[in-house]
């Protein structure tokens, strides 16, 4: 397992370029990096709580696999209004905008950036709301990686829980235990050691507060598994491929495996990390790259991506079928393997990487892989 021992050392290669975009609920700090390569969409990231886009994303993004990926899109960082590097603190009565209004202040980035469409890669808070905005956008989004989502509202069990242990603990504890299980915050220390002062000292505390009280009154997103040749055209759901990530023991596995249970299972990969915590994109960013590289390639695009640790072999889409042993074996599931629905999946890891981790139910199912 990999741990960031200096968050200063963490500076993506090249030169990003930073806009403050004016938006209909404030302004977004964006940064990107390259120019939009055709028709081809943008890769674009959102963080979660208590980090930005460079401590959530700069780990995975400066990964040699994913410079190679990367090659192909520009990339779109956003970080929530207050969180970005060297934020000032809002003024006295400023309302926060809500997960919803976050999800609206998208449209506004892509227009001035001159962006068609998106891949979005989503952390915890950033997953919610590139969801939403992929509900209320379908055709602005091609596909989404979707890392600890949580589909659902805070339960009020959850609100008073959360009530009750900030009278005893304070900010940074309570972001820590969103991110990290009580093993991984005691196991894993380096990496803890690293986070906690980033959150604290890098972060502005007033700011954050704000971001977090955002997310924890955020809605159900409202989305509902469809049926075959029932409401396939009518339930609100997501679209778009998606690809689900959790680390095996992070504190989102059960919010992570609802929220699998709610998209249609044609469309969504669910992928668990092993010997991995609450930032898998940080501490698994080489099992990572190579999941999306396989996602983006089951899209239709950059068919031959080389990865660094094949021998300089390169592997192409057409190959994208090892995971067969990984799927249901139920007829309908295979059959949508050799179908056009097989691009919207992600339909491999190396060879050897996955366990396969699933049940036999009947009906077709999302492919989930352990690694």
């Amino acid at each position: 397992m990999s741990a960031i021992l200096d968050l200063d050392q963490i500076a993506c290669s090249g030169n990003g370029v930073e806009h403050d975009i004016e938006t209909p609920h404030g302004v977004l700090h964006v940064t990107m990096r390259g120019v939009p390569k055709g028709n081809r969409p943008v890769i674009l990231t959102y963080h979660d709580i208590g980090l930005n886009h460079k401590s959530c994303f700069n780990t995975l993004f400066n990964y040699e696999d994913m410079q190679e990926i990367t090659q192909h899109f520009a990339v779109v960082h956003v970080d929530a209004p207050g969180q970005q590097e060297g934020a000032p603190p809002f003024p006295t009565g400023y309302r926060y905008p809500t997960m919803d209004e976050l999800a609206e202040m998208l449209p506004s980035v892509m227009t001035q950036l001159k962006v068609n469409s998106m891949i979005g890669i989503g952390v915890g808070a950033g997953a919610y709301i590139l969801s939403r905005f992929a509900l209320n956008n379908p055709t602005l989004v091609e596909g989404l990686v979707l890392i600890n989502v949580d589909p659902c509202a805070e339960g009020w069990i959850d609100w008073a829980a959360s009530k009750l242990s900030g009278w005893t603990s304070n900010l940074v504890d309570i972001v820590m235990s969103h991110h990290f299980s009580a093993d991984e915050l005691t196991d894993n220390q380096e990496l803890i050691q690293t986070y906690r002062l980033h959150i604290a000292q890098d972060i502005n505390q007033d700011n954050l507060a704000l971001f977090c009280g955002s997310y924890q009154y955020r809605r159900d997103l409202e989305i509902e598994r469809p049926v075959v040749g029932l409401n396939e055209d009518t339930v609100n759901t997501l679209t778009c491929p998606a690809l689900l990530v959790v680390g095996d023991t992070s504190p989102a596995v059960e919010a992570v495996v609802e929220c699998n249970s709610r998209l249609n299972p044609t469309k969504t990969t669910l992928l668990k990390m092993a010997d991995c915590g609450g930032l898998p994109q940080v501490v698994q960013p080489g099992k990572l790259a190579e999941a999306f590289k396989y996602f983006v390639q089951g899209m239709g695009y950059i068919p031959y991506v080389l990865l660094s640790h094949l021998s300089n072999e390169s592997v192409p889409s057409a190959g994208m079928t090892r995971l067969a042993r990984s799927r249901t074996t139920s007829s309908s599931s295979i059959t949508s393997m050799d179908s056009s629905r097989s691009r919207n999946n992600l339909n491999s890891l190396l060879e050897g990487s996955a366990t396969g981790a699933l049940d036999n139910q009947a009906g077709p199912q999302t492919m989930e892989v352990s690694c």
